[in-house]
Formats: C-alpha cells, structure tokens, sequence
C-alpha cells in the first residue's frame, strides 16, 4: 500500500476514535449531572471538560489530516480564495461585462456595465442583448459576429449600441464562448469599454488638421480638396467656376498699433461679414494670415465673379467697432475662372495668386482679373530669380553710394550703399524691377549680407586714403533683420574688413521692426553691442508704436522720401515732417531727411533743425570712382 494511502487510513481511525471518546465523555458529563455528591460532579466535569478539549482538538487535527490527506483542504480553500478574487475584479473593473447563458439570456451583469448602459442589474437579467442594439449595424454584421464565435469561440470589434437613455453610443467588445468540461458551450461572457471619447477626440484632431483654429473655416488643405471635387463636378456638369483670392490691406500694422489680440478679433470679424456677404454654392477658407479664398460653384461669366468681389470690397468698407476701436479695413482680390483660366485646383489657385499680385501693384482695394499677360509676369519673374542668383555667383551685382550731407554746412558726411545690378546684355537694371522679386524669393537676405561687405571694404579704403566719413550706411531688409545669426554676420564682416564698427549704420525699415517689436528690441540690442549705430528708414511709413518706438535702441530717424516731396507747400507733408523731427529730436535722436531734390526743400528742414538729408540735389547714387576720383 503507498504511503499516502496508509496515510490517509491512519488518519481516518484516528479521527473515528477521537470522535468515539468525544460521544463517551459527554455522556459520563451528562450522567454525572445526576450525581448526589457535590465534589464528585465538581471533578468529573472537570476532568470531562479537559477530555472534551483533547478530544475535540484531536478530532480537528484528525480531520485536516483526512482532507489533506484527500486533497481537499487546501483544495476547497484555494478555489473559494479564487471565487472571492474573480468577485472582487468582476465588480470592480471599469469595463462593462455581461455574461448570458447558451441561449443568449443575460445571467449576470457588473457595475461597470449598469454604470456605462444606465440599466439597472433588474432591468436587463433574462433579457437577450438585441435590447440594446442601435440600428446602426445591419444583419450582416450579427452575421458575421455570430460566425466568429462558431468558428473560433471569440469575437472583436467596435460595435454601437444604445443606452438606457436613447443614446447610441461606440464600444469595443470583445465576446469569448466559455464551454464545459463535456465540450459544451455554456455561456458567453462580453467584455466592453465604452470608446465616446476616443472617437470624439479623433474628430477633433482631424477637425484641427483640416480647419483653421481661430475661425473654423477650411484651411488650406481642406480647401483643395474641395476645389478639386467642386472642378470635378463642375466638369462633368459643364457648369463654370471662379475662385477668389483675397487679401486685407495693411492688416499687419493693426496687428503692431493695437496688438495681436484686436487683430485676431478683427479677423473673426471680417470673417462674420463675408459669410454674411456670400450665398448658397460658396466655400469660404482662411488660406493663412490675412488671406482669404472665395470658390463659387456655378459662376458662368467674369462679369458674376466680379459683381461678387465688388460686393466684398464694399461689404468690407464699413467700420468694425472693436473694444472701444473703430477700425476701417479693405480688400484686394485676385480672380481666376474655371475653365477658360485654369483646369485644375492647383493652376487655379496660382492664377488667382498672379490677379492678386496685380491688384495690390494698381493700388490696393480693388480687384484684378487673371489674363495671359500675368502669367508672362509670373514666368518673367522666375526668369529673373534665377538670372539674380547668377548675378551673385558672377558678381555682375555692383554697389553705389549716394552721398548724405549735413544740410546747415552742406558737408559730405557719409553715404548710403545701394545696390545695382549690371546685366551682361540688358545693362544696367533699375532697382524698381529685380529688388521686389529679390524680397519675394528670398534672395534680398544674401544680397544684402554681400552688399554690407562690399561697404565695408571700400569705407576702409577710403580711410586709407585719407576720405574721413562719419558713417557709411547698409540697408538692412525684413529678411535679413529676421535671421537669428545677423549678428554674428555683422561680427564677422567687421572682422574681416577691419572697420571700425562706429562708422557703419544699420538701417532696418520701420515696418521689418513692428513685425515683430520683442524679436526687433532683442535683435538690435545685440547689434548695438558691437558698437555700431542703428537707424529707422521709411519713418512715417509703418504704423509704429511710439511706446516701442522709445525702447528701440537707434540714433537715427530717416524720414521717408514720399513725405519731403510735397515740401514746402503741402500743408499735409509739411505738418508730419514737423512732428516728425520734433518727435526725433525729443527722444535725442538726429533726423535725416531722403528724397531731397530742390533747394526749397532743403531750406525747409534746415529751418525745421533737420540735421541731415540726401536726394537728387545732393548727388545721384554713384559708383565708389565717381565718389572719390583717385588723383
């Protein structure tokens, strides 16, 4: 016999005799309860009682030896130690479950489910889960589900259901077939989470990806989109479009003057204006800043197109009250007609950038149709980018220098540099017809680095030849200002050359600076570190902030040459070129006057106590010979 076995025998006479002497001892208790003699029941009940103890102890260790013995003890205790742990995570998980028996009847329910559902355990118990369908799911789905199950005993998915309160909501489910020992399925046991939020994030995100975040029109992306499907119809139904493209007009110096929170508003409310403007057929889309675009879905003629931009153009001309701001605001627009312009999305959208152009270049606030002619101007500019990057890498670019004089004395005190472009077949190129398309490509930041080296050579050499200027002056454009390493460009020119940095300045146009005036303090700041001066160019021109304008860190006020035109007879230009210099002089600075081309002009801001001036009447920009002959 094993020795389990033997055991387990012992342990089961152990258990029998122990529970016999237990029977006889509380008999012999019993019995002596009728016992005359006082102390005889006295010490049989207590010695009954200490048998009683013994016995019963016994008994309880014979029996955990049986069980144990059997493998029952430990056994019985560990699963009902299961039980109680499948309870508490049954109950206590945030994920509904629903268990139905092989009828497909709900048997059990969590919390997490009456929770999720809305149901109460009462309300669902004996009732088949199409209770809670949605109608969103057709048979073929259940179908499907049911074949899963068959086939492999589980089931996966996103499924929508319905709540308690007629709220169809999103799950995913996952339904495991639980069978018996036998083989047989006994149950399903369904497992949910309850996906609302998910999806409603997805929505989000790809609502954000598609449309702008201050006003919920299509962006960029999503307008393409549309126009390609709205081309697409409008092809296959013959039917015309016309595309819109609108700019507000010196929006940006709103956003400097008043600050970006007014400009935001304003945008949302030249937004409101246009919805109210724009009919049935439309799509409105903010493509970026303050660029707006416009598709009519069934526009036949030009003459449609541009009745609907005239009306925008007036619409936009009415005040906008803004926190106490009245702000007036126009528009230019550029259009181009599907299908005599463009066929596609894409070309659209460049013709109606080329209208655009043009409608800014004839004045603003007014709109421009697309011709043939644009794009010759758009492929004469490509033309001309890729030509200008020639001219730098064969330095057919030249420098000139206009001469700056300190108008009580007349004396030469410094000059401007500018640059020129010397074309191989064409001569000599205006600046009016390459420096507009060196600053739309980009181009304008390294011309001007190389045009700031050029300087500073030849005020070296002019030093060396005994020519004292207080200053030579570099312009500095938007592009180049924006760039974080100008200032160790800067540094490493006046490196190189050897010049004294006091003898180079700095001039950076007044709008480059309101752009953005916490970049421009911080960028000048740095500059003035490595001893140069600073100038603001074209003042009068961009809208500046006099509250910035204190905290710049410049020498220098350069009135722009459109104001001294009219000097000294319009009342208009001579009263701003007052303030100007009064308000120059206020903050210490010195006022340098361009554009000066007759002597009463000049004898006008002498009398004003302007201090310097150039122009025609002084001298013509000119190569460095011209300047200075050698001699």
């Amino acid at each position: 016999m094993p020795g389990s076995s033997r055991g387990a025998l012992r342990a089961a006479l152990l258990y029998l005799l122990a529970s016999a002497i237990w029977l006889i001892m509380i008999g012999q208790i019993l019995s002596s309860l009728f016992d005359d003699s006082a102390q005889s029941l006295r010490w049989q009940l207590i010695n009954g009682y200490a048998w009683v103890l013994a016995t019963a102890v016994l008994i309880f260790l014979a029996r955990a030896r049986v069980l144990r013995c059997f493998g029952l003890g430990d056994q019985g205790r560990i699963e009902r130690e299961r039980l109680r742990m499948a309870a508490a995570v049954f109950d206590s998980t945030l994920e509904g479950v629903l268990v139905t028996n092989r009828l497909g009847n709900i048997v059990h329910v969590n919390r997490a489910f009456m929770d999720i559902t809305g149901y109460h355990e009462d309300e669902v118990l004996g009732h088949n889960p199409s209770k809670f369908k949605s109608g969103r799911h057709g048979s073929d789905f259940y179908r499907q589900m049911f074949h899963s199950l068959d086939q492999d005993g589980r089931w996966s998915g996103e499924i929508w259901n319905r709540r308690k309160s007629g709220e169809i909501y999103p799950q995913w489910q996952t339904i495991r077939a639980i069978y018996s020992d036998a083989g047989h399925m006994t149950h399903y046991v369904a497992v949910f989470s309850d996906i609302s939020a998910i999806k409603h994030s997805e929505l989000e995100r790809a609502h954000l990806t598609q449309h702008d975040p201050l006003t919920d029109l299509p962006n960029r992306l999503l307008f393409h989109d549309r126009a390609q499907q709205t081309l697409a119809a409008a092809q296959a139904n013959k039917r015309g479009c016309a595309l819109l493209l609108l700019d507000l007009d010196h929006f940006q110096s709103i956003n400097d003057s008043l600050g970006h929170t007014i400009g935001d508003q304003l945008l949302k409310a030249v937004v409101t204006r246009l919805q109210g403007l724009l009919g049935s057929g439309v799509t409105l889309a903010r493509m970026g800043g303050d660029e707006f675009a416009v598709l009519l879905e069934d526009s036949p003629q030009a003459a449609h197109a541009a009745t609907l931009a005239q009306a925008i153009i007036d619409g936009l001309k009415q005040p906008f009250l803004l926190e106490g701001h009245t702000l007036f605001i126009s528009a230019s627009i550029g259009i181009s007609l599907f299908p005599s312009d463009a066929l596609g999305a894409e070309q659209l959208l460049r013709n109606a950038d080329s209208a655009l152009f043009k409608a800014k270049g004839n004045g603003r606030g007014g709109y421009a149709l697309y011709t043939e002619e644009l794009t010759a101007h758009a492929q004469q500019r490509v033309e001309m980018t890729a030509e200008l990057r020639r001219a730098l890498a064969q330095e057919e670019l030249r420098v000139y220098y206009q001469p700056v004089h300190d108008l009580a004395s007349g004396q030469l005190v410094g000059v401007e540099a500018l640059v020129r472009w010397m074309h191989p077949e064409r001569g000599l190129v205006p600046p009016g017809e390459f420096v507009p398309i060196a600053e739309r490509s980009g181009l304008i930041a390294e011309i001007d680095a190389w045009v700031m080296a050029q300087a500073c050579r030849q005020m070296c050499d002019w030093q060396a030849q005994g020519r004292e200027l207080d200053f030579i002056a570099v312009n500095v454009s938007s592009r180049l200002f924006g760039r974080l390493d100008l200032y160790q460009q800067v540094a490493r020119i006046l490196a190189d050359t050897g010049l004294d940095p006091a003898r180079l300045e700095l001039e950076v146009t007044e709008s480059a600076v309101m752009e953005d005036p916490d970049s421009a303090l911080e960028q000048m700041h740095r500059l003035r570190e490595l001893g140069l001066r600073l100038s603001i160019d074209d003042f009068g021109t961009g809208y500046s902030s006099l509250l910035r304008l204190k905290r710049l860190p410049v020498q220098k006020l350069k009135i722009d040459q459109g104001f001294v035109a009219g000097l000294p007879l319009d009342e208009d230009d001579a009263a701003i070129v007052r303030v100007i210099i009064a308000l120059g002089r206020s903050m210490g600075m010195q006022i340098h006057a361009e554009g000066i081309e007759q002597p009463e002009q000049a004898q006008f801001l002498v009398q004003q106590q302007c201090e310097l001036g150039q122009g025609y009447w002084f001298g013509r920009p000119m190569p460095a010979s011209d300047l200075f002959p050698r001699g």
